[in-house]
């Protein structure tokens, strides 16, 4: 009895060693960032940055106490330093039209994304499916870099060449369930009939997946979105519909004419509202058409990275200024922000094909500008830009915010960008999935590039 009471404090000691030993231990971690400022998605705000930590791809822990954590690598960040979730575009594309035909783009064009902190790209309608399918799965692979594809396989409605007349149910159906076995993320309608949406929506629903729409008033069989609401389509493009916009003309027509005031705005922006459907603006689309007197200048010269031979054609056009599109792009300024405010959810989408002037990846930017600029918050702006996009795409479980277990995506920028939303045209560092791009080395690699070299090579383009 005696030997064991004098055991006990003996015990007691070794247990407490064993403990303090334990919690000294270190968790390992690929990456911890340290310092800066971070956006908390959930309060709409920036705070101070104590640490990220990040492992096989993902963020493990926010606000991590760095004493805690063995990290292979550290990033520290200046107090000026901001740190945002990656950009969403809902709206992507990968093509561009610089000679004769707008064709898919696969070198240039994903690094300009990554590098401007947009991480999550829906190529919303594909020119070339199959193509863009290899290159998501290169960028899956590693074999190259880019940002999150998600593809939508080919156009469904008149958009697509080989659509001819349209195809049975039955057949929409098969063509669904074909692009979801080659992984697709979601479906893109364009110029489509009623009866095949409906066939569309159905069927992509069956499989989990969200379906887009460029439609049209009812004008010459199309599709007015108020009526696509009612067959469950999940998103909108471009313009809200309704019936500010008769079946007696497009769409393009009535929509200058679109004032927050009118009844009919208000009725169909109640209709988004009570079914949650989302409206991917895409304002800044139709500004490149008109006279961008206002948000399309140079912070980084885009010309640069197409080939000489392409600057020098482009150099030599005559500029042509659609005033419909002008007119369009006014009114979408005009009516965003009461749509915003009515409790309507807005995406980002820059929905821009390229003719040798502007660039995908900085075009999420000067949409986020607009937006700021047309009556929406700029915190608001950046949630719209990055939780919103993932939500709609049905991908906000992994993506769209800074919080542990998603894919550690993320950008880097100076300056807060809740004083001047233009700051998040800064960027300096970019994260895809936990690995480190840095900004200027990407566009460096990829200047003069884009385009036929000379006048031989245009037959492709």
């Amino acid at each position: 009895m005696k030997t064991s009471t004098l055991l006990l404090p003996l015990f007691a000691v070794v247990l407490l060693i064993s403990a303090a030993t334990a919690q000294d231990k270190k968790q390992s971690v690929d990456l911890l960032i340290v310092g800066g400022q971070v956006f908390r998605t959930d309060a709409a705000k920036f705070e101070s940055n104590q640490g990220i930590a990040i492992s096989d791809g993902k963020f493990v822990s926010i606000q991590a106490d760095p004493q805690k954590y063995d990290a292979k690598q550290t990033i520290k960040l200046a107090d000026d330093d901001f740190i945002l979730p990656g950009i969403v575009d809902c709206h992507a594309h990968y093509n561009v039209r610089l000679i004769r035909k707008r064709r898919e783009e696969y070198n240039v064009v994903p690094i300009t994304y990554l590098a401007n902190g947009v991480t999550t790209t829906f190529s919303c309608g594909e020119f070339d499916p199959h193509a863009m399918e290899k290159l998501r799965k290169q960028i899956q692979s590693g074999k190259q870099i880019g940002p999150n594809l998600i593809n939508s396989g080919p156009y469904f409605g008149r958009a697509r060449p080989s659509w001819g007349n349209g195809l049975t149910t039955q057949q929409i159906y098969d063509e669904v369930d074909f692009w979801v076995k080659r992984g697709v993320g979601g479906f893109k309608a364009k110029a489509i009939d009623a009866q095949s949406l409906k066939a569309l929506v159905k069927r992509a629903h069956h499989h989990g997946l969200t379906v887009t729409g460029h439609l049209d008033s009812g004008f010459r069989g199309s599709v007015n979105p108020r009526d696509a609401i009612k067959t469950g389509i999940d998103r909108i493009e471009h313009f809200l519909g309704g019936d500010a916009m008769p079946d007696t003309r497009s769409a393009y027509a009535s929509l200058p004419n679109i004032t927050h005031d009118m009844k009919e705005f208000k009725d169909i922006v109640k209709t988004y509202v009570d079914t949650k459907t989302v409206f991917d603006a895409t304002i800044t689309a139709y500004g490149y058409f008109g006279s961008r007197e206002k948000h399309y200048d140079y912070w980084v010269d885009e010309r640069e990275f197409f080939t000489p031979f392409i600057q020098k054609r482009v150099k030599s056009r005559r500029k042509r200024v659609m005033r419909q599109f002008q007119s369009i792009f006014e009114a979408k300024q005009k009516t965003i922000s009461h749509y915003f405010k009515a409790g309507g959810i807005v995406s980002l989408g820059t929905d821009h094909f390229s003719s040798g002037e502007f660039l995908p990846g900085f075009g999420a930017h000067r949409e986020m500008a607009v937006m700021v600029a047309s009556g929406i918050p700029e915190a608001e702006v950046i949630k719209i830009a990055t939780i919103n996009g993932a939500r709609a795409l049905k991908i906000e479980k992994s993506r769209g915010s800074i919080e542990p277990k998603k894919f550690a995506d993320l950008f880097i920028i100076k300056g807060n960008p809740i004083k001047d939303i233009k700051r998040t045209r800064t960027v300096h560092t970019v994260l895809t999935q936990g690995k480190i791009y840095h900004t200027k080395k990407l566009l460096e690699s990829v200047k003069g590039k884009l385009g036929p070299k000379d006048e031989s090579e245009t037959r492709a383009w």
